[in-house]
């Protein structure tokens, strides 16, 4: 993909867009190719850039930052080093702690922070460098995630995500070496994040049929069509070939750049990530380890088609609105299965390390993350008994768990 030729074209078609909504015009530079990361530093020299603050963890550091400050040194960029800190749990969190550990890093010469890393080191240098009115640039180590070039940066405060506005990356730099040589369940992990795109665009139709939110058909369709992309080459992804980590990486690129038009997380957010977040907030209260991002989303996604397959169901029933039959364009459970099953990734909450507890209380509480309608707020603001497929038994919220355990 040319980055600039596609945002270009991205630019030209939202001025055409009928939806009247607003759209935001994107800006973005750099690189998805093989030994991406020697453009970084030509591209620092071009745009007069003397100073960057290079932000990396112990494990990014070897897998791509030592290599980058070769680089750097090599153009006579100078150049800090920021090594963030883990927790007791041996993560990187993107909390209070370690967003003071990344601004204190920053030095007033620095003209640019750089974060090397997936998607927790992102948000944090999205947050620090946005604070700081530093250029932001991305140079990713893993296919992981879509965050890559969104605006919005999850953080936790005070133990509870909030996705704070903050500023897209000036340029990415994906180097698509470093990212094939990711482990393989990183990588996973971004291809669960792009297919919890189908229940999220599912939510986001449905939000606008049943609720009036706005609603934009190019950006849904770009993170459709990128997620179809993800789907069709399964097995190139999951094989990690040239081909496959090429195609994932520019998909999660599109889907942020959606997010970025649009300047909101609905194209690539729905219910599968509010729950993902309620069991990462409750993972951390627990002291546990995090799970990957895209891990979680992955089988949340399963999780919420399960429940929306009943609520589509609904749709012929005159006491429902007929826009719940919008759920019907997501794939089953068990096709979803298949496909993470396939990528590598994890196809359960057991396979996660969450318990059914956790995952029921999840359920009934994931809605009030955020101020959205969704399939899921609707379930649970109407408190709704769905006849199973059989019609023997009724399905409630722990009834979904059960069967997708």
């Amino acid at each position: 993909m040319d980055i600039k030729a596609r945002v270009e074209e991205m630019n030209r078609l939202a001025a055409l867009c009928p939806c009247g909504n607003p759209h935001f015009l994107i800006h973005l530079e750099g690189s998805i190719a093989s030994k991406a990361i020697q453009k970084v530093a030509p591209y620092l020299v071009k745009r007069g850039i003397k100073h960057v603050t290079v932000v990396a963890d112990r494990h990014t550091k070897e897998a791509a930052a030592n290599l980058l400050l070769l680089e750097l040194a090599n153009r006579e960029v100078n150049f800090d080093l920021v090594i963030l800190s883990e927790n007791e749990q041996g993560d990187v969190a993107a909390d209070e702690a370690t967003l003071v550990e990344a601004l204190l890093g920053i030095k007033d010469q620095s003209q640019a922070v750089l974060a090397v890393g997936s998607g927790t080191i992102h948000d944090i240098v999205r947050f620090a460098s946005f604070k700081m009115k530093k250029s932001f640039i991305s140079v990713p180590t893993a296919a992981s995630v879509d965050g890559f070039v969104s605006a919005g940066a999850p953080l936790l405060i005070r133990g509870r995500k909030q996705t704070i506005q903050a500023a897209s990356p000036d340029a990415i730099f994906a180097d698509l070496d470093v990212l094939a040589l990711a482990p393989r369940e990183m990588t996973a992990a971004g291809y669960g994040d792009m297919l919890g795109k189908y229940t999220s665009l599912a939510d986001w139709q449905f939000s606008h049929a049943a609720a009036d939110e706005p609603f934009c058909p190019l950006a849904y369709n770009m993170t459709r069509e990128a997620l179809e992309d993800c789907v069709r080459n399964t097995t190139e992804i999951a094989a990690a070939t040239p081909a496959g980590i090429r195609l994932l990486t520019e998909a999660l690129i599109i889907s942020g750049l959606s997010m970025q038009l649009v300047d909101h997380s609905r194209p690539a957010s729905g219910a599968e990530h509010h729950l993902s977040h309620m069991w990462e907030m409750a993972l951390l209260q627990q002291g546990r380890r995090q799970i990957l991002h895209g891990a979680k989303v992955g089988v949340a996604c399963i999780i919420i088609s399960g429940l929306y397959e009943k609520l589509a169901m609904l749709a012929e029933d005159h006491e429902h609105p007929s826009s719940l039959q919008l759920f019907k364009i997501i794939p089953s459970p068990e096709v979803l299965r298949a496909l993470l099953r396939e990528a590598g990734g994890p196809i359960s909450i057991g396979e996660l390390g969450i318990s059914r507890q956790l995952a029921e209380k999840a359920l009934h509480t994931a809605h009030t993350i955020r101020d959205r309608s969704t399939g899921l707020r609707y379930f649970n603001e109407h408190e709704l008994q769905i006849p199973l497929i059989t019609g023997l038994e009724e399905s409630t919220k722990e009834g979904i768990i059960n069967k997708y355990v």
